[in-house]
């Protein structure tokens, strides 16, 4: 896969870099933890899947949504690409009381990092779009659906590309978190070539004392028709897309079933 390393070795890096400053994105990340794995839990249910749905979160990062998934008692299993983010969500587990199974794997390739089949899986935060061409995006997708068992749900959330292709911004509109100490600003700045861009991350840490950090990393906006198009091709039904204004998540939330 011609951008392999690209995608293995500069996302790993962003992560491992990004991971102890990966909660200043949220107000509070325990609120924010607990507030998804409540959403998420109500569309398994909607989708037929009790709590004893055994879930794959195969991009877990610092385990926000594993871990309060976790604590409304589904069996967990979570893995990313990044050893820093898994370090930072094995504690945070561990702080939160919670059992979640943690493995270092590249969502490319979860057959080798797992021989077990899953209820669910999910891929959230807009993890899909890292994946830099359409060739890697399949073998991603290809992965994924292999690893439900027949009748299993696939859940995952990206950017609104669709929108955001039509113009190709400069930048995100800042996130302004106020604390007990002062704020932190975070936002990005987009470089575009075609329908990939590099961004870079600012975080701006403006509580005790004035601190600035800058992490670089890749994207590719992904269309929903494409995402739709791979999930039917590798043998999913049922896909169905929701826009934030129906959801009140963030970012679109694509479901297929297998």
């Amino acid at each position: 896969m011609k951008d392999k390393p690209v995608v293995a070795d500069i996302t790993q890096s962003f992560y491992d870099n990004l991971a102890s400053q990966y909660d200043k994105f949220y107000r509070d990340w325990d609120t924010a933890s607990r507030e998804e794995a409540v959403f998420l839990s109500e569309l398994f249910a909607r989708s037929g899947f009790g709590h004893e749905a055994r879930i794959l979160d195969c991009a877990c990062g610092i385990g926000t949504q594993a871990i309060g998934l976790a604590a409304l008692g589904y069996a967990v299993t979570a893995s990313d690409i990044s050893a820093g983010e898994l370090k930072e969500a094995r504690r945070r587990a561990a702080e939160n009381n919670v059992a979640v199974s943690f493995r270092q794997a590249d969502f490319c390739a979860l057959s080798e990092a797992f021989p077990e089949k899953f209820d669910i899986v999910i891929a959230m935060d807009n993890a899909l779009p890292h994946m830099l061409s359409g060739a890697s995006l399949e073998k991603a997708i290809k992965s994924i659906v292999q690893q439900l068992r027949r009748g299993g749900l696939f859940v995952a959330s990206i950017r609104d590309y669709d929108r955001m292709l039509e113009e190709k911004p400069a930048y995100s509109a800042p996130y302004v978190h106020k604390t007990d100490k002062g704020q932190r600003v975070l936002f990005q700045t987009w470089d575009w070539t075609g329908e990939n861009y590099t961004f870079i991350q600012y975080i701006i840490d403006d509580e005790e004392t004035l601190q600035v950090s800058r992490f670089e990393c890749a994207y590719r906006a992904t269309r929903r028709e494409e995402i739709t198009r791979l999930l039917y091709a590798h043998g999913c039904r049922d896909v169905r897309w929701e826009l934030p204004g129906e959801t009140g998540f963030y970012q679109p939330i694509v479901t297929a079933r297998t």
